[in-house]
């Protein structure tokens, strides 16, 4: 029975009926016999014909069957395959496949879709526009100078990240990371002498780049699954760390023999490029993710793990090296450097995260807003804090402890692990820093001093390592219960770099002031390194996981409910006005279960 039938048998009452889709991809899919197929109702959405209340209720165990139905995870015709182009191309796909939004009356006819953005694409770009012009103004109007057209620091900051973020979402177009193009556009504005960001920037970009880091480091602690990672332990430790330090020692070596550096900027770069970038690999797999790919198994939600570890053990290590190479302290301080860097980061993050679960009090209407910020300023001491006093790799780890225990603690008073509420608020001051992030680190490249010789040898140490990778992905993954096509797209998936490259690479020739030194030299090829791995691996694993994401991963054709979300769901301030309808239409929706 359709939705069409349900409204002629119930004309007062329009429902909207929503597929359940599965949300912590573990399970067997439910096995359909012949061609009907069996639909779970999620959400069934009442409206009073006269306009008078509205109520969102979850109703569970209702099913359905037809004959020619075909229970879908996309609406993108799954079942009729077309050219990997069409899957590739976001401008090839069907408008309905996206959420109906409001758009001016003449928006359509004046701006087709797709050869311009739909209308809240555009409203989002101009609302983080003129974030960006009127705090530039109100700095302005307290530095002066430093703000001031055309030359000034902050006002040529400003160009570059508007100008970075247009050109993100060019690049976003054709469902390749919006990253690229906005370190492509920092590379192009700097090199055809737009913005001019030289050493002298340093003290801004500094700063900005750790706010950046913050934000990455809290959205990897919120992305990790508590119930997944307790199942997926040993797969999530093999397939997590064993390729990450597999990839980061070869690197380090590589980079030894051909690049001549020393072994603690070997290391760096090999700690710095071994991360995994969540920015690449989360959209992609969100998108195979609800057309069933690899759900049977868990697969999506083991690499976002996996990103998630990595990320922490990357940013760690290279802290602590950091700290080491630029210490002034004994031999013994650098030695007891590392475990204390590990306990300190790690006892931090539990404090702060229990501090976030007890203030504030749960059942205050402002509690996700202040825990946003408690949870920002905690990280937030805790990466500049551990940089100040001398233990770097205390900070990004407290960071992401901080986050994972406030996350599992949350959970526990209702907050659902997948709809977070409080990442909804990182995600939008992501969308601020992502641009700044980029858009500086491809600033820094010039390519009119690049050496050809250093970025060929740069490119057969990254190739070598990423292949040396994948076959360790592939060798560790032996009593994963994945198969052989599973690892290898796992191995792709975990080979994309991009945001803890970006926000690390530069890190090194900041503090290298000297230009003459040799250490600036260093610095100078661990940065010409780490954009070459961005450069390399993100589109590539991008178009990857988009392309062979199918035919890799084995595909769940019914979805299974998801109790543990339902149950976890929350009530935002315009849905309590609707529950006091509640009993009114309890009896309508009754008489409509039973028909």
């Amino acid at each position: 029975m359709g939705d069409w039938e349900y409204q002629k048998m119930y004309p007062r009452l329009k429902i909207q009926i929503n597929m359940v889709q599965n949300s912590n991809d573990v399970g067997e899919p439910n096995k359909v016999n012949g061609d009907a197929s069996m639909t779970y109702i999620q959400d069934v959405e009442v409206i009073d014909k006269n306009g008078d209340g509205k109520l969102r209720k979850n109703l569970s165990n209702i099913s359905m069957t037809s004959k020619n139905s075909k229970t879908r995870f996309s609406d993108n015709g799954d079942d009729n395959p077309r050219s990997w182009w069409y899957a590739f191309c976001l401008k090839c796909r069907s408008k309905e496949s996206t959420p109906e939004t409001w758009e001016p009356k003449y928006w359509s006819f004046l701006c087709p879709y797709p050869f311009f953005p739909d209308y809240q694409t555009f409203s989002r770009f101009i609302s983080l526009a003129l974030v960006g012009i009127v705090a530039w103004i109100i700095i302005y109007t307290i530095v002066g100078e430093i703000a001031a057209p055309p030359s000034g620091k902050l006002f040529q900051l400003l160009i570059l990240v508007l100008g970075s973020k247009f050109g993100g979402w060019l690049v976003s177009l054709t469902s390749l990371p919006g990253l690229i193009g906005m370190l492509f556009t920092g590379i192009l504005m700097q090199n055809v002498n737009i913005v001019d960001i030289d050493s002298s920037f340093h003290p801004i970009t500094r700063h900005l780049r750790r706010m950046a880091l913050v934000i990455i480091l809290i959205r990897a602690g919120l992305d990790l699954d508590p119930a997944a990672l307790k199942r997926l332990k040993f797969t999530v430790i093999k397939l997590g760390l064993g390729p990450w330090l597999i990839e980061a020692v070869v690197v380090a070596v590589m980079s030894h023999f051909l690049l001549a550096l020393p072994w603690d900027y070997c290391f760096a770069l090999g700690s710095t490029v071994a991360a995994v970038s969540p920015a690449v690999t989360v959209p992609c797999l969100l998108r195979l993710r609800s057309k069933g790919y690899g759900v049977a198994k868990g697969i999506p939600t083991m690499i976002i793990a996996i990103a998630g570890i990595d990320d922490a053990a990357s940013v760690a290590l290279f802290g602590i090296i950091k700290s080491a190479m630029f210490s002034s302290g004994s031999m013994t301080h650098v030695i007891l450097e590392a475990p204390i860097s590990i306990i300190g980061g790690i006892g931090f993050g539990v404090l702060w995260g229990v501090i976030c679960y007890f203030f504030p009090e749960r059942n205050d209407p402002y509690a996700t807003h202040l825990r946003i910020l408690l949870l920002f300023v905690g990280c937030s001491v805790s990466v500049f804090g551990s940089d100040t006093i001398g233990y770097g790799g205390a900070g990004p780890l407290g960071c992401v402890i901080g986050a994972f225990t406030a996350l599992v603690l949350w959970s526990k008073q209702g907050w659902s692990v997948e709809d977070n509420p409080a990442n909804e608020g990182f995600e939008i001051l992501w969308m601020v820093f992502e641009p700044i992030l980029f858009a500086v680190t491809g600033a820094q490249i010039k390519l009119n001093e690049l050496d050809g010789h250093i970025l060929l040898l740069g490119f057969a140490i990254l190739s070598t390592g990423i292949i040396i990778r994948l076959a360790g992905t592939i060798a560790l993954g032996i009593g994963c219960k994945l198969n052989l096509k599973e690892k290898v797209f796992a191995g792709f998936a975990l080979m994309s770099k991009a945001t803890v490259q970006a926000a690390l690479g530069p890190v090194l020739l900041v503090l290298a002031t000297d230009t003459t030194s040799p250490q600036f030299e260093y610095a100078q090829k661990v940065l010409m390194v780490c954009i070459l791995s961005i450069m390399m691996t993100a589109p590539v694993s991008a178009v990857l996981m988009t392309v062979l994401g199918p035919i890799l991963l084995q595909k769940t054709t019914t979805p299974f409910r998801a109790d543990a979300s339902l149950g976890a769901s929350r009530h935002s301030i315009r849905s309590l006005r609707s529950l006091t309808v509640e009993k009114d239409v309890e009896n309508d929706l009754s008489s409509l279960e039973g028909k």
